[in-house]
């Protein structure tokens, strides 16, 4: 639907989204505050339900209280959301869940801050407040307040309650993050996409009420934490391979230049030829994972997951294929150097023990800059590989603007 569908004195302003697999106990009651805070607010709106495959008469309940009810083939909760957005036909969508654990009731401040520009607006329920049992320990003390923390630092996302499930946002800038997570981590998607494309925020304060169901809710703790999480850090190779990469590396090299010319002792404390192995391994495994990193972010650009940042702008131009040799060369050459120079010292002695500390570790050294220029070789020949569909302009459409990341 186009912004030309919303126009005219008859276009729906607000969509109400409510995912529903087998909600029969609460889904009426949902519908019907929703319809009753449209009345209210006067707003030309609808409720449309998504439902994922009830069985057990949600269907009929939410069609006889008025909603236009969405059937959802595909099983999940980003499915159904995802569905339901496509499908809704207000300017605006609220969405909230089935449970009766939302108050539908006052959603005046969620259409304030969207009449005003904001592109989502999100329910805030640690400042709004959490009725006695309605949400689990961990999810109130760990689980949320770690995870919104995380995507705070990660994205710079303005957002305190990264899970709340009733949001609210502009549909057509909703639908241009092309969004395709199934599961709950879709909620952080949402908030994710729009962070990284410079998207305007505001935040609701939010009650959540002990929902409704007298059956366990679809959320399971430790498996749709692990998959938040794990969302989290691969729409952010920065934090999960560049520093992490950068910090072994520099940790590594200061090892290697502080125990070149001999041991290190603090008291009964030595650290000497196997440290100076471990930093040696600690620069090469470093190198790996920022390697890895470029091609995962390279990736995730070229097939429109993530958008091309200024940032990722400069360090795209700078990493050529043959920038990316030279620098392998460089570091082949000085190996394959300081090997000779080795085998030199070895032949010296008839190739017999090498006792010679400061052999061994020119050798170590020598051994990690050919590996490292050989990992860096293979892995430009691969990014120019991956920058092909950006030469030529096949990414998605939102990544030819760049913005800030």
């Amino acid at each position: 639907m186009t912004e030309a569908e919303h126009g005219g004195e008859d276009a729906i302003e607000l969509s109400i989204l409510i995912p529903c697999l087998n909600e029969a106990e609460t889904i009426a009651i949902c519908v019907e505050k929703a319809k009753t805070f449209i009345a209210g607010a006067k707003v030309k709106s609808e409720v449309v339900v998504a439902d994922n495959g009830s069985t057990d008469g949600s269907i009929e309940l939410a069609r006889a209280k008025g909603a236009r009810v969405v059937p959802v083939a595909e099983r999940g909760y980003g499915a159904a959301l995802r569905a339901g957005i496509q499908a809704a036909r207000g300017r605006y969508v609220i969405m909230g869940d089935g449970d009766d654990s939302y108050d539908f009731l006052h959603l005046d401040g969620f259409m304030t801050a969207l009449r005003g520009g904001a592109d989502l607006v999100v329910g805030n329920r640690f400042r709004g407040g959490i009725a006695s049992g309605a949400m689990p320990f961990l999810h109130r003390y760990l689980g949320n307040p770690v995870l919104s923390l995380i995507g705070r630092i990660l994205f710079g996302a303005p957002i305190g309650d990264f899970h709340c499930g009733l949001r609210g946002f502009n549909r057509e800038r909703i639908l241009a993050l092309n969004l395709h997570t199934t599961g709950m981590e879709f909620a952080s998607e949402m908030i994710i996409a729009a962070a990284l494309r410079g998207y305007s925020f505001a935040e609701v304060p939010t009650t959540l009420a002990k929902d409704g169901r007298s059956r366990p809710p679809h959320l399971r703790t430790w498996h749709d934490g692990w998959r938040h999480l794990r969302f989290l850090l691969m729409f952010n190779p920065r934090w999960l391979f560049f520093y992490p990469g950068l910090l072994l590396i520099v940790l590594g090299f200061s090892g290697v230049v502080m125990l070149l010319p001999g041991p290190l002792m603090f008291d009964s404390l030595a650290f000497d030829s196997h440290s100076f192995l471990v930093a040696a391994m600690a620069i090469l495994v470093g190198i790996q994972i920022i390697s890895v990193g470029l091609i995962a972010r390279r990736f995730a650009t070229a097939n429109g997951f993530l958008p091309i940042s200024a940032q990722m702008s400069v360090v795209v131009e700078a990493l050529t294929v043959e920038r990316g040799l030279i620098l392998a060369g460089v570091a082949t050459t000085l190996g394959v150097a300081g090997m000779i120079w080795s085998l030199a010292k070895w032949a010296a002695v008839d190739f017999g023990p090498l006792e010679s500390p400061a052999v061994t570790r020119v050798l170590v050294l020598s051994l990690t800059a050919i590996a490292s220029g050989i990992q860096v070789a293979f892995t430009s020949f691969l990014l120019g590989i991956l920058d092909i569909p950006l030469q030529r302009g096949t990414s998605a459409s939102f990544n030819r603007k760049p913005p800030t990341d």
